[in-house]
């Protein structure tokens, strides 16, 4: 008994000397919220992506007859805006959504590196138009390098742009995405903001993918980061088998496996206060790609826009 306590001690440490831990975390550090007067709903932006077929003033003149607050502009790759262009076209994109009726004070991007001239030339130039939150883009694991170190790696590059967004009155968020990049896990986004800024740095929170990935654990992950969120992107899914594989599929808003009813109730409890943008991944047109000419009629992807809004509106009027 004593030669294989000692033999499992022994095998113990040597697990555990080998071992990298992330150091012990603190509690997330919740950033200072405005105050939200009593019986003002969050706003509802409609994601530009799906409007790619029209320009700056089609596309907020049709957003506001419908009935959206905003839009969420991309600037991006193949978005509204391209980044490459952003000095010049962003302003113009801007004051004309603007001068239709609509906000546009959150815009969503690809960009990740702090250090890149892009970065800075996007967030100067939505900085000088009042535009006050960005999304970024994802990262990646790095392969030959542990979670941990990635995690951390990640967490500095975020502490930059903190700095950088405190200089220009501009916040980022973070979106939880499904697959595995970081924010698959949805935790990981709780463990990359650990230490960074919160009032400039947050989380975008998607209950989405958060069930694709969760399942019924995904209001873990959202009390986790609610300290933390600073708004939503809304979308719906159900899963199917192709080909002998079980995949997520999009779906119009409430027909599918989201539980509606359940998140709303705990943001509610949370009091989590942020505003709201749809994304209708599910078939369009095209419209759910970003095409920039439509395969349907425009009544189809109208349609499609009107459906999402009225559901998600009434889902909020919980709140």
């Amino acid at each position: 008994m004593q030669s294989s306590r000692r033999s499992f001690i022994k095998s113990t440490s040597s697990l555990i000397a080998g071992f990298t831990f992330i150091p012990v975390l603190k509690p997330l550090v919740k950033y200072n919220r405005q105050v939200i007067s009593q019986g003002v709903k969050p706003k509802v932006h409609i994601f530009s992506k799906h409007l790619q077929w029209l320009n700056y003033d089609e596309m907020s003149k049709l957003a506001k007859q419908i009935g959206f607050d905003g839009i969420d502009l991309t600037v991006r790759p193949k978005g509204h805006v391209l980044p490459e262009r952003v000095k010049e076209d962003l302003p113009i994109a801007v004051n004309t959504i603007r001068n239709n009726g609509l906000l546009v004070d959150r815009i969503t991007t690809s960009v990740t590196d702090p250090d890149d001239q892009l970065t800075h030339d996007i967030l100067h130039t939505a900085s000088n138009l009042g535009i006050s939150e960005y999304r970024m883009g994802w990262y990646d694991y790095e392969d030959g390098i542990s979670i941990q170190e990635n995690i951390l790696n990640i967490s500095e590059k975020l502490n930059k742009f903190a700095s950088l967004n405190e200089k220009l009155g501009l916040r980022a968020t973070y979106q939880n995405h499904t697959g595995t990049m970081v924010g698959g896990p949805v935790w990981d986004v709780g463990l990359i903001l650990n230490g960074v800024n919160p009032s400039y740095v947050g989380s975008r929170y998607d209950i989405r993918h958060a069930t694709v990935e969760g399942g019924q654990s995904w209001s873990v992950g959202l009390k986790f980061l609610s300290d933390r969120i600073y708004s939503f992107d809304i979308k719906d899914f159900i899963w199917k088998k192709v080909e002998g594989q079980w995949k997520p599929f999009n779906v119009p808003l409430g027909e599918g496996m989201v539980d509606f009813d359940s998140f709303f109730q705990l943001v509610k409890e949370l009091n989590i206060q942020g505003d709201f943008t749809i994304h209708m991944e599910y078939p369009i047109g095209g419209a759910e790609h970003g095409v920039s000419k439509l395969t349907d009629s425009p009544e189809v992807v109208i349609s499609a826009m009107k459906h999402d809004l009225h559901v998600l509106k009434s889902c909020i009027s919980s709140l």
